[in-house]
């Protein structure tokens, strides 16, 4: 299997007839062959190979072929010598997201920009396209896309069913659907790759890796909704920890809670905007608040060990890791983001008054010298715990956000995973190189899932 680049034209034969530069037939060794399968995404067709005299690497589509196959559009292009005689064009590439009304300026809504730029950095390499579930037709294997053209404005194009699906489902509640979990498995069923399988549960991470000895020793201890009386034997043990909601985001609804053997318990959240700390005499009246709070939305809460992590005046700092897997497969931290509590705060999120730092920022005002190698340690932790995390997931995963903290001592803890990161960390200035980093790798991740991986010019 040989990886060519190239670039592609139309031209207005309506015959089933390809027009190929001399160096590219050679390069995907058709030279003296009549005809050729051609495939883009689930579709092939049978056409007749013609040279062409021209330097470099062309390839012109005559309106037969390009019509049947439904070739999206002419530019820089991927070719892929898959078997004798067949040669793959592509990858087709879709991104998968939702959005309740739409418009042809803003087709996805708030993560329309999003889309607009990894669609942007993968053109050269691919033909990628956005759509939603309702854009799929399964009965004649099509999807009605939404591509980008050189004044940056979207068009629609009926393509056939992709070689790979990268899933910016934006919502939980959309994932849970009878209909996207059918949707999912009608690709799996298709043999089309699909990752983000869906977003994690805080629970699920803590279920996953509960027998991984790697990871167990950088996982806090935690227990999925607990009775009271394990949660007051986490505190005395632990001194404080945090009770949050399994299926949360954005630190809503968690609490800090503490107990102080002579001073009674005290539990510090966030509410209307503002940072709250209450204090109880006993632990009885810390569980009645809680209970009047949320009632029976407690079963869906877990509790989970505090960590004494390290502090710049005053205030807890802990990391986002955005990981992505790259070309070869291999998992890599692309861009790293250190959050700082703000004054009184539960959690790191900017949101809650939380401050965004480079990550040499805050390691070199709380380990001063040896800053470097503690980040190299962490980055080969992240590495560890997301190749123990994909170990023992059952679907396909590319991209993974992970919550990391450090303790007084170096010792690197991951309290949560996320399996559809927000990017809030990329809008720090010193981070945004990493944000297209992150694009790139996406991009690369789909060309190794497609397959469409090897040697190339």
């Amino acid at each position: 299997m040989s990886l060519t680049s190239c670039h592609v034209h139309f031209s207005p034969h309506s015959d089933k007839v390809i027009h190929l530069s001399g160096s590219l037939l050679k390069s995907l060794k058709l030279s003296g062959k009549k005809t050729v399968h051609l495939r883009l995404g689930k579709e092939t067709i049978t056409a007749t190979v013609k040279p062409i005299q021209r330097q470099g690497h062309h390839l012109y589509l005559s309106a037969g072929v390009r019509q049947l196959i439904r070739v999206p559009k002419t530019g820089s292009i991927s070719l892929l010598q898959a078997a004798d005689n067949e040669v793959k064009i592509g990858p087709l590439v879709g991104v998968l997201t939702d959005v309740v009304s739409r418009s042809m300026v803003t087709p996805f809504g708030s993560r329309t920009g999003y889309i607009r730029q990894l669609l942007r950095i993968g053109e050269s390499k691919a033909y990628f396209f956005a759509f939603t579930p309702r854009d799929i037709n399964w009965q004649q294997e099509t999807v009605n896309g939404y591509f980008l053209n050189s004044q940056n404005s979207w068009y629609r194009k009926v393509v056939p069913l992709p070689d790979v699906v990268y899933n910016r489902l934006p919502s939980r509640r959309a994932e849970t659907t009878t209909s996207i979990v059918g949707l999912r498995e009608r690709f799996i069923k298709n043999k089309i790759p699909f990752f983000n399988w869906s977003f994690f549960d805080k629970s699920d991470v803590y279920k996953m890796l509960d027998q991984d000895v790697e990871a167990l020793e950088h996982l806090p201890e935690s227990v999925n909704n607990p009775k009271p009386e394990k949660i007051k034997e986490m505190l005395e043990k632990h001194q404080f920890i945090y009770y949050k909601p399994t299926a949360g985001s954005l630190g809503i609804g968690i609490y800090r809670l503490t107990y102080h053997p002579k001073r009674g318990y005290f539990a510090r959240y966030r509410r209307n905007g503002s940072n709250v700390l209450l204090r109880f005499t006993n632990f009885q009246s810390l569980m009645r608040m809680l209970q009047a709070r949320h009632g029976n939305a407690l079963g869906r809460y877990v509790c989970q060990q505090g960590v004494r992590l390290i502090e710049i005046d005053g205030c807890p700092i802990d990391f986002r890791f955005h990981m992505h897997k790259n070309g070869n497969n291999e998992w890599v931290p692309v861009g790293i983001g250190a959050k700082k509590a703000g004054r009184g705060s539960v959690t790191t999120h900017i949101k809650n008054g939380g401050t965004l730092l480079t990550p040499e920022q805050a390691l070199s005002r709380t380990f001063e010298g040896s800053s470097g190698e503690m980040l190299e340690k962490a980055k080969k932790i992240s590495i560890k715990l997301s190749e123990a995390i994909e170990r023992n997931f059952p679907h396909t995963l590319g991209e993974l956000g992970l919550d990391i903290g450090i303790d007084k001592d170096g010792k690197v803890w991951m309290f949560e995973a996320n399996a559809k990161p927000g990017r809030s960390i990329f809008s720090h200035p010193s981070l945004r190189s990493q944000g297209r980093d992150s694009f790139t790798h996406i991009v690369e991740h789909c060309m190794y899932l497609s397959r469409f991986k090897g040697g190339g010019s």
